[in-house]
């Protein structure tokens, strides 16, 4: 009996209702919150990096490892969590924890004061998505898990939009920091509704009542690293996506290389790139999700085989981009589809997850690859990009910007062969 046959089960037939989309939509709206404070730290780049008089480095750091250490491995803590306990509950204390501290990031003076709202912002937000996706996996039935995935990781997108929008618009007219200050108080009043939100039922589990009962996150975590050793497929997948994030990483210095390297206001191109973001975002958001379940039920293969040769198909445009003159329908195009990937990706990765993993685990596998997405994936890429377009200008490179991206883009192209391999151990490793 393959893996997804077990995650079913007999409820998982019944029909959508209003109430499937009622937490979708309430998910996703909390997903779009998260993406906001994270990104504004990028979004405001141009107002806060001269404000604050920091590095390249140092700006690498807040975006990169200082966020996302504290980020992906509360994130592992959190998702065993949600596998034993109350999950509303645990997204709400969440919620509050990383609004406060967005609004207390706005009162930062300098490098120290502004890192250490940052680091307890990823203890917050590392709750969210594991516990959410959970749910998610639990509401909706297989065939609508790409669906649901994608719908809920257009939050990404939208949000990585309107942090944009938030800085191109408000930041003139408000300040930065007066947005950070409003932003926090949006998320402690959305941290008050979920409260009244009643857990989903959870899936069939192959684990008694009794075993349930003993989990602990000592045992969550020894029963999902098992699982991570008799699945190559799950590996893969979570390595294709962590490699795709090389890429997604080092666009936290793109406001900088607008401004900088290609000559843009400061404010018009956060507010141009803003709506790029929310509508290339999304339309990869709704093709992976929507797209991945029709290529699954037509072809009877992989969600992944989908995101593959979308990948590959986006590799030639990605490259140019870096290069193209700025203003070039080549240009404006790379800035689409940058967004398109980053919400393409989404749908196919965590419904193939969703599939793989035990069903008393899912949020436990969730988290881990948001550690190895965040961590590996984001924070290095940032890091590295912060010290290298240093490096390149110590040197007198002529575009230590364009340069450092251009390398992570390539970097980010290691998850096209992994991805084809991970397709072929999905084949084996489930029945459909």
């Amino acid at each position: 009996m393959s893996k997804e046959k077990i995650a079913s089960s007999p409820s998982e037939s019944d029909k959508i209702t209003m109430s499937h989309y009622i937490l979708l939509g309430m998910l996703t709206l909390l997903n779009v919150l998260n993406i906001v404070d994270r990104q504004l730290l990028s979004s405001f780049a141009n107002f806060i990096v001269p404000d604050l008089n920091l590095t390249n480095s140092q700006f690498g750091l807040l975006t990169g490892l200082m966020f996302m250490v504290f980020y992906s491995f509360m994130a592992l803590i959190m998702g065993a969590l949600a596998d034993i306990y109350n999950r509303p509950r645990l997204i709400s204390a969440a919620v509050f924890l990383w609004s406060v501290c967005t609004a207390a990031s706005g009162a930062a003076k300098g490098f120290v004061s502004l890192a250490i709202p940052r680091m307890l912002i990823g203890v917050g937000e590392s709750t969210l998505s594991p516990a959410a996706i959970s749910m998610l996996a639990d509401k909706f039935p297989v065939v609508k898990r790409g669906f649901a995935s994608g719908f809920y990781y257009m939050g990404v997108s939208v949000g990585f939009g309107a942090s944009l929008l938030v800085a191109g618009y408000l930041g003139p007219a408000l300040g930065w920091r007066m947005c950070f200050y409003l932003l926090g108080g949006i998320g402690v009043l959305l941290s008050i509704a979920i409260l009244f939100v009643t857990d989903v039922p959870r899936r069939q589990s192959t684990l008694t009542n009794t075993e349930q009962n003993k989990q602990n996150i000592k045992t969550k975590l020894k029963e999902l690293f098992k699982s991570l050793r008799a699945s190559p497929a799950i590996c893969l997948t979570i390595a294709g996506g962590m490699c795709v994030h090389f890429m997604f990483g080092a666009t936290a210095f793109d406001q900088l290389w607008y401004v900088q390297e290609r000559g843009y206001d400061r404010a018009l191109i956060a507010q141009t790139t803003g709506w790029f973001g929310v509508v290339g975002g999304v339309s990869g958001n709704l093709i992976g999700g929507i797209g991945s379940d029709y290529w699954k039920k037509i072809t009877n293969k992989s969600r992944l085989s989908f995101l593959f040769w979308t990948l590959l198909l986006l590799a030639p445009i990605n490259i140019y981009y870096r290069i193209a003159d700025p203003g070039s329908v080549l240009f404006w195009l790379g800035v689409f589809f940058t967004f398109f990937q980053l919400g393409v990706m989404y749908g196919p990765v965590y419904a193939t997850l969703q599939e793989l993993a035990p069903p008393h685990i899912c949020s436990s596998t969730v988290a881990f690859n948001i550690l190895m997405s965040s961590v590996v994936g984001v924070g290095m890429s940032i890091t590295a990009s912060g010290f290298l377009i240093d490096y390149f200008a110590g040197q007198q490179v002529a575009s230590p910007y364009s340069l450092s991206l251009l390398v992570f883009t390539i970097l980010s192209m290691v998850s096209i062969p992994v991805f084809y391999f991970a397709v072929k151990y999905h084949k084996k490793e489930t029945t459909f």
